[in-house]
C-alpha cells in the first residue's frame, strides 16, 4: 500500500481496499455491459432505452470513478485496465446475440442487481470493519443505482427475475 495521512489504521485500510477492488472491476464491466446495450438495441421503445441506458453508463462511470478514488486514498492502487477488470470482475458476460429491447432490458437489470447485491455485500463489511466513510460512500452508489434498476425494469413486462445468476 502506498504511505498516507490517512488515520485508519492500515489494517483496515487494506480490508476495505480488498472490498473495493473486485467491486471497481464490476463496476467497470457494468458500464461496459450497459454501453453494449445502448448501442446494440432495437424496437418499438429503442430512443426512450437508448437515452435510458447512456444515463445509466454515467451513474455507473460515476460511481466506479469513486470507488477508484476511495482505493487510492486509502494507499491502494486502482485497477481498471480491460485485462485487470476481466479477471476480477465477478459479473457474467453479457450475451451478445441480443437486440430486442425487452431482452437487454432483462440482461440490463439483471447485470445491475447482481452488481448492487456487491454493493450491499461490500457495505457491509466496510462498516463491520470500521470504515464508516466507505460505507456511506457505497450506499450512496448502490442507492443510485437502485434507482436506475427501477428505470430498467420498468420497461420490462413483469420478468423481474432472472433464471440464472448474474454474478460468476
Amino acid at each position: 500500500m502506498h504511505p498516507t495521512k490517512n488515520d485508519i489504521t492500515a489494517k483496515i485500510r487494506k480490508q476495505v481496499i480488498e472490498q473495493l477492488a473486485p467491486l471497481l472491476a464490476d463496476a467497470i464491466a457494468l458500464k461496459l455491459q450497459t454501453k453494449q446495450a445502448h448501442w446494440n438495441v432495437k424496437g418499438e421503445n429503442f430512443i426512450s432505452l437508448h437515452e435510458l441506458f447512456d444515463k445509466v453508463a454515467s451513474e455507473v462511470d460515476e460511481a466506479a470513478d469513486t470507488i477508484a478514488e476511495r482505493i487510492v486514498q486509502l494507499g491502494g492502487e486502482a485497477s481498471g485496465t480491460a485485462r485487470a477488470v476481466a479477471k476480477a470482475s465477478r459479473l457474467i458476460e453479457y450475451p451478445f446475440t441480443i437486440a430486442d429491447g425487452q431482452e437487454h432490458a432483462f440482461a440490463l437489470s439483471s447485470a445491475i442487481a447482481a452488481f448492487n447485491s456487491e454493493g450491499r455485500d461490500a457495505i457491509d463489511k466496510t462498516a463491520s470493519a470500521g470504515d464508516a466513510i466507505t460505507a456511506d460512500m457505497l450506499t450512496g452508489i448502490v442507492r443510485g443505482l437502485d434507482k436506475q434498476l427501477w428505470f430498467v425494469e420498468s420497461h420490462l413486462k413483469g420478468q423481474t427475475r432472472d433464471r440464472r445468476s448474474q454474478v460468476a
